[in-house]
Parts: C-alpha cells; sequence; structure tokens
C-alpha cells in the first residue's frame, strides 16, 4: 500500500480530473476516500480533523489487524509500485486551447442540456473536449432511451428501447482507440458503449485498459466489476498493481459471494483509509449478507453519527431493522431520511420496509413502485415489491416483480428465492424447486433458503423425504437460527420410522431449546418422543425424567405423561422380577 500522504496527492488531483470531466459520482467517492485518511495532528489545527471526530469502536475493532498487514506484502506477494503505463495524476492537469468551448459546453452539461454541449464541442479535438463530447452524447442518449421507455410502457414497463448513440459513439471511440489519440476517461466511455451492446469482452479490455493508465476513476472500476461475474473472469484481468485496485478487488469479492475474502481486503484498507465511511458501509453489506445483524446495526449507528445525512446504503439498515422487528428505530430512520431527501429511491424503499413492518401492505408497494419510478433498476425494490405481493396472496404480481428483479441481476438470491414462494403458494412445488435450487447455488450459507427447499421435498406431490432430510441437515451446518431444521429431522426420522436418528434430533432440538429457555409445544413433543423411546429401549430412569418434566405442563400432555410415568414404572417392576 502507497503512504498515505502520497494517496491522499492522487485523489486530491483526482477530484479535481473528475469533477471537471463531470464524472460526478467517482469524484464524490474519491473525495470521500480523501477524508477518509487520518489525517497528521502535527500539521492540522483541530478543526480540520473535526468531520474524522466520532465514536471508533468499529474502527478500533479493525485497525490491529489493518496496522499488521500495512506494513507487509499483499497477498500473493504483489508490492504496490507504479507501472510504466501508468501516469501521475498531474499529468491530467493540462489546459488546452479549447478551453473557452470547454467551459461554455460544461456549463450546459451541469444543466442536463447535453445535445447543446456536444454541438458546442463538434469542432474540437482535444482530448478533454473529445471525451465530454461523447460523454455528453451518451448521457443525451440515455435520456432518450429513457423517455421512449415511458411514453410506450409507462414508468415501470418493459421496453425494447435502444441509447440510437451507441453505434456512432462506437464507431468513433473504435477509431480513437486504434490510432491510439484516446484518453483513459475517452476509454472508460467506450466501455460504458460496448457495455451496452453486449460486447462484454471487449468492454472488460477495454476498462482495464483505462484503469491501467488512470486508476482513481472509481465509476470505471465499479463498470468493470459488473462484468466480473465469476471468478475465472476476474482473475483473467490484467491489471497493474495500485491501492485502488484494493477497493476493485473487495467489492469484486462481495458480489461473488466471497464475503470473508471482502472483509479481509477491507480491514487492510482500513490502514490507510482509516475514516472511510465507504470501508464501513461495505463492512456493514458484507456482514449483512453473512447475517450477523448485532455488527452491522453498530455500524450503521456509527455511520449516522459521523455523517447524519446520508442516504446511501441506509435501505440495507432498513432491512436490518426490519429483520429485528424494530418499530421504533425503523419509524426514525424513515422520517429522518424522508426529511433529508423523500425523492431518493433509497428513501422510499426506508419507509416501503416500515409501513410493510406495521403489515400495511399495499402502502409499502405504493412506496416500492415511488422508488421504482424514480430508478427503474433499482434491485431492492423489485425484490420487497414482490415479498409484498406475496403477504398480499397476489402471486402473479409477485412473479411478475421477482422476475424483474433477476432480470437486473441473475445472481439475486432474494429474488430467485421469491420466485420459489410464489409457484410454491400456487402449488406448483416442481417450478419452485427450481428456483429453490437457483437461490441455494447463490447463497448456499442461508438456512432459510435450505428450509424452503426442504417443505418444498415434503409436499404431497412430490414426498421426497430424504431429499427433505439432506436440506435440513445443510441448514442446520448453516447455523439454523429459526430452530426450525433440527425439529424437523426428528418428525421426518420418526415418520420413516428411523427412531434411533428421530431420537438423536429431538434430543439435540431439546438441548437447543432449554439453552434458548424457549417453551412451546416442539418441547413437548419432544419430551414425550424421548420419553416414549427411552421406555422402549429399557432406560426406564430417562424416560422418567422425561416424564416428570411433562407433568410440569397443563393440559392433555399431563394426563398422558401421567399415563406414560405409570406404565414406565411397571415395565421396569417386570423387569426387575422378571429378569430375561
Amino acid at each position: 500500500m502507497s503512504s498515505k500522504e502520497t494517496c491522499r496527492t492522487e485523489l486530491r488531483a483526482a477530484v479535481r480530473h473528475l469533477s471537471d470531466r463531470g464524472l460526478y459520482s467517482a469524484s464524490k467517492w474519491a473525495a470521500e476516500q480523501l477524508m477518509g485518511i487520518e489525517q497528521d495532528p502535527s500539521k492540522h489545527t483541530p478543526s480540520h480533523t473535526r468531520f474524522q471526530r466520532g465514536s471508533s469502536s468499529i474502527r478500533r475493532r479493525f485497525r490491529t489487524a489493518a496496522a499488521a498487514e500495512s506494513s507487509a506484502t499483499p497477498s500473493g506477494g504483489v508490492s504496490y509500485v507504479s507501472t510504466p503505463s501508468m501516469v501521475g495524476p498531474e499529468e491530467y492537469d493540462y489546459d488546452p486551447i479549447d478551453s473557452d468551448f470547454y467551459l461554455l459546453a460544461k456549463s450546459y452539461f451541469d444543466c442536463r442540456e447535453y445535445r447543446r454541449a456536444a454541438h458546442v464541442l463538434r469542432d474540437q479535438t482535444g482530448k478533454k473536449a473529445v471525451f465530454l463530447r461523447c460523454y455528453a452524447l451518451y448521457l443525451a442518449g440515455e435520456k432518450r432511451k429513457e423517455e421512449e421507455m415511458i411514453e410506450l410502457e409507462g414508468p415501470l414497463g418493459k421496453s425494447d428501447a435502444v441509447n440510437r448513440e451507441l453505434v456512432s459513439l462506437e464507431r468513433e471511440l473504435s477509431t480513437l482507440r486504434k490510432n491510439g489519440t484516446i484518453d483513459p476517461f475517452g476509454l472508460y466511455i467506450y466501455g460504458l458503449v460496448l457495455k451496452e451492446k453486449g460486447n462484454e469482452n471487449l468492454a472488460r479490455s477495454v476498462l482495464v485498459e483505462s484503469v491501467n493508465i488512470y486508476p482513481w476513476n472509481w465509476s470505471a472500476w465499479s463498470e468493470l466489476q459488473t462484468l466480473c461475474t465469476t471468478i475465472e473472469a476476474l482473475n483473467s484481468l490484467n491489471i497493474n498493481n495500485h491501492w485502488m485496485k484494493d477497493f476493485f478487488l473487495a467489492i469484486a469479492y462481495q458480489e461473488l459471494r466471497m464475503h470473508n475474502e471482502s472483509l479481509a481486503k477491507y480491514e487492510y484498507l482500513l490502514g490507510t483509509f482509516t475514516f472511510s465511511n465507504y470501508i464501513q458501509a461495505q463492512i456493514a453489506k458484507a456482514q449483512y449478507n453473512l447475517r450477523e445483524f448485532e455488527q452491522v446495526e453498530v455500524i450503521f449507528e456509527e455511520l449516522l453519527r459521523n455523517d447524519p445525512y446520508r442516504i446511501e446504503d441506509m435501505d440495507m439498515y432498513s432491512n436490518v431493522l426490519y429483520a429485528k422487528e424494530c418499530f421504533s428505530a425503523l419509524s426514525y430512520l424513515a422520517h429522518r431520511v424522508f426529511l433529508t431527501d423523500k425523492y431518493r429511491p433509497e428513501s422510499c424503499c426506508i419507509v416501503g420496509n416500515y409501513y410493510s413492518l406495521k403489515g400495511q401492505h399495499e402502502k409499502s408497494v405504493m412506496y416500492f413502485r415511488r422508488a421504482l419510478k424514480l430508478n427503474k433498476n433499482y434491485l431492492s425494490a423489485w425484490t420487497l415489491m414482490g415479498h409484498e405481493y406475496v403477504e398480499m396472496k397476489n402471486t402473479s404480481a409477485a412473479v411478475d416483480a421477482y422476475r424483474r428483479a433477476v432480470d437486473i441481476n441473475p445472481c439475486d438470491y432474494r429474488a430467485w428465492y421469491g420466485l420459489g414462494q410464489a409457484y410454491e403458494m400456487m402449488g406448483m412445488p416442481f417450478y419452485a424447486l427450481h428456483y429453490f435450487k437457483k437461490s441455494v447455488f447463490l447463497q448456499p450459507n442461508d438456512s432459510r433458503l435450505w428450509i424452503a427447499m426442504a417443505q418444498c421435498f415434503e409436499t404431497e406431490q412430490l414426498h421426497m423425504l430424504e431429499e427433505a432430510i439432506k436440506c435440513y441437515k445443510r441448514a442446520v451446518n448453516c447455523n439454523d437460527r429459526e430452530a426450525i431444521a433440527l425439529h424437523q429431522l426428528a418428525k421426518l426420522h420418526c415418520e420413516l420410522g428411523q427412531t434411533e436418528e428421530a431420537a438423536f434430533y429431538y434430543k439435540k432440538d431439546l438441548e437447543r431449546m432449554e439453552a434458548e429457555e424457549r417453551e412451546g409445544p416442539n418441547m413437548v413433543e419432544a419430551l414425550m418422543f424421548l420419553a416414549q423411546h427411552c421406555k422402549t429401549q429399557k432406560r426406564f430412569d430417562e424416560a422418567e425424567v422425561y416424564c416428570t418434566r411433562l407433568l410440569d405442563y397443563t393440559g392433555p400432555e399431563k394426563e398422558t405423561a401421567k399415563s406414560l410415568l405409570r406404565g414406565i414404572r411397571y415395565a421396569r417392576d417386570v423387569v426387575e422380577h422378571f429378569p430375561p
């Protein structure tokens, strides 16, 4: 990893370059990482460091490991040195001759008048001007495509509308690349165009060229990550060694569901970017996917203390609060983001989650639809809206919502799981099983998915109990928090006449219920079976213990226990007086 001062210098220059070219998301990302680098107290007054103050319990948790790694060579023996093909950020501080034209075009661009901006630069040949003209044309085409989609199909409809500028842009940028007169920003636009046209292999190569020459453009890295849908595709990339590569690998690992590898990268990056809210949010995302909700909640609470008007990633925080049924906390979060910016897709999703938790599913759907009107490719909203339709028993609408989600991201296991649920509700277990298998392939460590698939195998149409048992065993190994799998394993083994296996799982389930201090019908069932099983096995003392515990309950089980206890004592007397 480069020194903190080197990273700081490079990011300062990058913020200027990216902002000057209208790459505002990348510029914002670079500025946030710049503020994430710990300031040297000897060089800065306290007022310069107040952005970095606040609770740092999470940061302290990772700093020991990060500090140990920061002085070591990264994994694989890679050392972080600039390569000859990589230029410093200062190379892009040139002052082009066509600056007056550029300033006018940039003003139009900032006002979202993209075609006017492109027209002003039509005769300019400087690399910076060519980039802005091509970028403006690309965005003008995207804007028109969105308008056509709304005109033809409505804000949430499907459409065959395309960006009509792609063909001419591909032709021009391809020529510039062949002539060697294209800069890394132009390569980024060329990569975008190729990706939109479905030429993914060439798009990957072009984006790798872009980040190798100018590694500080996070937008280029993000587009490259979306093209790495397998670990083989990721490993095939020939990327120069630079500290930005660690950020890329961390998010690529996360999207490939390699969450522990992703966490290790982020912990390493914390050694330099100690106060990066982006890294904290990504750590929370990885832990969310690992279902470590307590830690996720702590991280988001700190993020909101340090950045109270933050909306990015807060929809994930609302999912955690929803899962934990924290009504007051979710209500407060929804109110907070609504006051900050109510027309952000994330804000609408958070409010939708709030109404869903209250059981107001129609109102929840209304807010998810609003989120999709703001961004029709907003994956979470499609998936969550599908869940609401399932709750409302509107299976056809649920299936449509889930299908739209998997069209956007075929690796979204929640949408595949939702499709399985919907088809199960429609009494089509073979279809449901197909979708459950897809979901567990994508998320093999989630016990809920294995349980859903097991229940599908148990249905009357399939009745594949041995397969159901395999699924429940996988759920137990995946830390079944709902405590469903052990009980079901015991019942299935009992149904198959495998009494020893049934007793084993009833006993394990009983131990778990005792550890969690839970009571209920499952405990009664386990005690009853174990009492009868121990009696059959002539383990009378053990059987008597289980029966005695059943006497503490009221209802028919108490009378059954009394009768069983009399039978146990009689059987014991018979064995003692008439040994075999």
